[in-house]
């Protein structure tokens, strides 16, 4: 059997990345409390997804973009469908019966937002965009509120779309958004697989290996790691299983974690278990980082 080109992500996707969250953040002591409240925060997305009920089209409004091969939940296009307001009080309401004092007052703010500059800074987000020094730290809460509408999108999806073609194949089948990082494969149906996965709604799709995810050149690519590298405190296991495919032709870079070297891992709790890679990548200026994580949309 042939492996499936593009794979929607499971109802219970933020429980088990919750998961994951917090086992890097039990292996990582460096991280450890940002990787303890995203945790939190993937538990809230969990119970917000479950409890609420935003918008969600009937399935045949879905039926010509997925049979022209067009994103179906084009994010650009559906923002202004999106009731941002409530998503972000469920998941509020789910989020602050566990944190602690430190994080309240960004509950606070974000629960006296402007219901238009709420809408202004949802809409840099789904842009890539950080946003103002004064909002900067509340846009990853926001990120979540949207991945939750989006997962809820994907959950109304009769079908998972094809694989995007052209000039689109690197960008979410799903969605239209870029990619947070990759993976490969180490089950047996589909052993040795890249996927792709979408920072947005998590939707994995394929893209062959040994090939940039933004300019599609295969001659400069670079493989670099953390492992002789790391220092106390942190995990050399997930050191070494955080990857970033770096391009010499475009001068970009893309996580891969490969999981024959961690098969629990998860691509975009594994971006934020990694953060030191990036750091060190940017001291050293040669590459830039290409992956959409929108939970880390304030760092630039």
């Amino acid at each position: 059997m042939q492996p499936p080109e593009v794979r929607l992500p499971g109802d219970d996707h933020f429980a088990r990345r919750a998961q994951r969250l917090q086992a890097l953040a039990e292996r990582n002591a460096p991280l450890g409390e940002f990787l303890g409240f995203m945790a939190q925060l993937a538990t809230a997305q969990q119970v917000a997804l479950e409890r609420a009920t935003g918008w969600q089209p009937d399935p045949e409004a879905f039926r010509l973009a997925l049979e022209h091969g067009m994103p179906p939940l084009n994010a650009q296009a559906l923002q202004g469908d999106i009731d941002i307001q409530g998503e972000l009080t469920a998941l509020l309401g789910a989020l602050e019966l566990h944190v602690g004092e430190a994080q309240r007052p960004l509950i606070a703010a974000l629960r006296e937002l402007p219901d238009a500059t709420l809408k202004q800074l949802m809409a840099q987000l789904l842009a890539g965009e950080a946003g103002d020094e004064q909002h900067c730290g509340l846009m990853p809460l926001i990120a979540a509120a949207l991945q939750v509408a989006w997962q809820r999108l994907v959950q109304a999806l009769p079908h998972a779309p094809a694989r995007p073609s052209g000039e689109t194949r690197t960008l979410c089948p799903c969605c239209g958004s870029p990619p947070v990082a990759s993976v490969i494969e180490s089950e047996a149906s589909c052993s040795g697989v890249r996927y792709l996965q979408c920072g947005l709604c998590a939707t994995q799709w394929y893209f062959e290996r040994s090939l940039c995810s933004v300019c599609e050149q295969s001659g400069k690519l670079s493989y670099l790691s953390l492992a002789p590298q790391t220092g106390e405190g942190e995990d050399e296991a997930t050191a070494e299983a955080a990857q970033a495919e770096a391009c010499g032709d475009c001068g970009s870079y893309l996580k891969i974690f490969p999981r024959t070297l961690d098969a629990e891992a998860e691509p975009l709790a594994d971006d934020l278990g990694s953060l030191a890679l990036d750091l060190l990548l940017g001291e050293e200026g040669r590459y830039r980082r290409s992956g959409f994580n929108p939970l880390l949309i304030a760092e630039g």
